[in-house]
């Protein structure tokens, strides 16, 4: 898709592209990004990708933390309420007339709210505060910590492996999520990045921009205005794992083997 994206108009007709790039040419991404609905989606994607992601980890790592206590009261049955959610679902209708019964159609939080919590990323959240050593809880309360003052002062600073994995996890979910904006907005001022490749993959357009010459005589197709928008929606979430790495395996190593 690299290659082709930035290969030239005959090249690409031809099918002469194969690894390397044949008559070099950026006129694609500039079209991509003389397109004003992408910059608009690219915006809103950023929105829902940073704000779902804080608002999913903390919502989960507090539910995590509390449901790790083997002291809290009817915890078996909350744990058998939310693990049965990992095979049963309310359903695409009865979620979307939860979220229009809370006016949340054609708002942001339609993007964040529904998908906030993954009961998967729950458990494995669990699973890791389960193992954090009782010296450290104990150690909050000679000093006067309640229980809030050691999950934000004490907990949370030890668990940025953990932290990192799951919001690796909920950072590229809600980057890739398409399926959402489908069902609960209309206003395209509001539509994320996929929503804009899906409807450029599936008509083979992109407004104005699909079909005409930019910057000379160079026609742009629709195949390689379709790459390039793809590699542009792809390369920003790629470029965040490897600031992440280092805890993600062990994250997800720790997270997984004490289940």
């Amino acid at each position: 898709m690299i290659a082709v994206s930035l290969s030239g108009t005959v090249p690409v007709l031809k099918g002469q592209v194969f690894f390397w790039p044949k008559a070099f040419t950026l006129n694609t991404y500039k079209a991509v990004f003389d397109n004003p609905e992408i910059g608009r989606a690219y915006l809103n994607t950023i929105v829902y990708t940073v704000l779902g992601t804080a608002i999913s980890l903390l919502i989960t790592a507090a539910g995590a933390y509390a449901l790790s206590k083997r002291e809290m009261m009817f915890r078996r049955g909350f744990m058998v309420i939310v693990t049965i959610t990992l095979f049963f679902s309310g359903g695409m209708i009865p979620t979307f007339l939860v979220v229009r019964s809370y006016h949340l159609i054609d708002t942001i939080w339609a993007m964040i709210l529904p998908g906030a919590i993954s009961t998967w990323n729950l458990i494995v959240m669990r699973t890791f505060f389960s193992g954090m050593p009782q010296e450290v809880e104990e150690s909050g309360k000679i000093d006067g910590l309640n229980d809030i003052g050691i999950f934000f002062r004490l907990v949370l600073p030890l668990s940025k492996a953990i932290i990192a994995t799951v919001g690796l996890f909920y950072g590229v979910a809600i980057w890739n999520n398409f399926f959402s904006a489908l069902l609960y907005l209309r206003d395209a001022d509001l539509f994320p990045l996929q929503i804009i490749v899906r409807n450029m993959v599936l008509q083979g357009a992109s407004g104005a921009n699909g079909a005409g010459n930019v910057g000379g005589d160079s026609m742009i197709i629709d195949e390689s205005l379709k790459y390039a928008t793809i590699i542009v929606t792809t390369v920003p979430i790629l470029l965040v794992y490897p600031f992440l790495q280092k805890y993600f395996a062990k994250g997800a190593l720790i997270g997984s083997v004490k289940g």
